[in-house]
């Protein structure tokens, strides 16, 4: 039987992230991820770094300290991660005043250049000129979160890190203690277990009896091959309607929903956003659906069509690029604040989910967890005020 200091479950960029900070610690630790070829919301993501968005002390610290890890992550890790600076361009629909929804973005500690529609388009000329009432424009970084995550991934192991390629059935308690985890193969021993598996994070800890104020949406979007189109820009909304959805779910009586999973639709909503990567490829998107049940059908055929519309209305000469649609969990806490920490009156068991941007919250945060729980720091604590 092999014991660890340390389970780490899901290997996404917050698993992967925080499983090579706590190795580099000289901790033990094993990374188990279900899927060999990975289909969650880290290779599905924008790959986009916010480093902008701080609203209070903390997060702007936060923020920070993660747009720094990032420019000097692809040397660390000895992989590239594509890291680059990108323009952010924010479209504004044509029935919506630009400086009132310029005024929503001055709590941000990064202020946006607000465009008319003109100037927008000069800065991106695929954009549609009658689609848009004008664009806010914010400096933006950008990384390639596959490639990311397996520096991580191969930088951890490199430090003598152990990855299983096995799905978590259940977390193993021993009275009100943690000990390790059930998989499709066998039991793993530790003496401690973060959960770091995204949507599915909810229902892994539901079994065991562990209830949590964990979330996740069903996002759908287009990925296509390379193409010879140049998108000059990362192009999103400037009402994110994603954030609106999910502080909605978390905080109204759709919670008790959650409680009886169901491939019931409750909610939806659409941003018809655009990034290329420098190999050509395109992610086109996304829907966002809230169904409570993570293993939910959803149709394909509808869902991208939806896509290609929305995005095509803006972004006219994208809307019939070739590419294949997909489908993953997107986890969130409430109040788009991280679930981060041990599990109250548990010992061995904590949780490292639930971020918002977390390509640039997860690096510098797993840096701060692997300090706490070795004694060298605190936790970063987060207010919304």
């Amino acid at each position: 039987m092999q014991n660890y200091d340390w389970i780490v479950i899901g290997g996404g960029i917050t698993g992967s992230a925080l499983s090579y900070e706590l190795v580099k610690k000289g901790l033990k630790v094993l990374l188990l991820e279900k899927d060999a070829q990975p289909n969650n919301a880290t290779y599905y993501s924008y790959g986009g770094l916010a480093y902008w968005s701080g609203t209070t002390p903390i997060t702007h610290q936060l923020l920070q300290e993660g747009i720094e890890i990032h420019r000097k992550l692809s040397e660390e890790l000895e992989a590239t991660t594509e890291f680059r600076e990108i323009d952010l361009l924010l479209t504004i629909d044509p029935d919506i005043n630009p400086e009132i929804v310029a005024e929503t973005y001055t709590k941000f500690a990064i202020q946006p250049q607000l465009l008319d529609v003109q100037e927008a388009c000069q800065l991106e000329p695929l954009l549609n000129k009658n689609a848009i009432s004008g664009a806010l424009k914010l400096p933006h970084a950008h990384i390639h979160p596959h490639q990311t995550n397996n520096a991580y991934q191969k930088a951890f192991l490199r430090l003598g890190g152990d990855v299983k390629i096995e799905q978590a059935r259940q977390v193993l308690c021993q009275g009100e203690r943690v000990i390790g985890v059930t998989t499709s193969r066998q039991n793993y021993y530790a003496e401690n277990t973060v959960i770091c598996a995204g949507g599915l994070s909810r229902s892994l800890l539901q079994k065991a009896g562990i209830k949590i104020k964990l979330y996740f949406s069903h996002a759908q979007l287009i990925k296509t091959p390379p193409v010879e189109i140049k998108l000059r820009s990362l192009v999103m909304p400037a009402i994110p309607q994603r954030l609106i959805l999910e502080e909605k779910v978390s905080q109204s009586a759709i919670k008790l929903c959650w409680e009886n999973p169901s491939s019931e639709l409750i909610a939806e909503t659409l941003e018809p956003g655009a990034i290329q990567f420098i190999d050509g490829s395109f992610l086109l998107g996304q829907v966002s659906q809230i169904r409570t049940d993570p293993h939910a059908k959803i149709d394909p055929i509808t869902s991208e069509a939806k896509i290609r519309a929305e995005v095509g209305r803006r972004l006219p000469s994208l809307q019939n690029l070739p590419g294949t649609w997909h489908c993953c969990l997107v986890a969130f806490a409430n109040l788009s604040q991280p679930l981060m920490g041990q599990i109250p009156d548990l010992t061995g068991i904590y949780l490292f989910t639930g971020f918002t941007s977390t390509l640039i919250f997860a690096p510098p945060l797993a840096r701060h967890f692997a300090r706490w729980v070795t004694g060298e720091g605190e936790l970063p604590l987060f207010s919304s005020k």
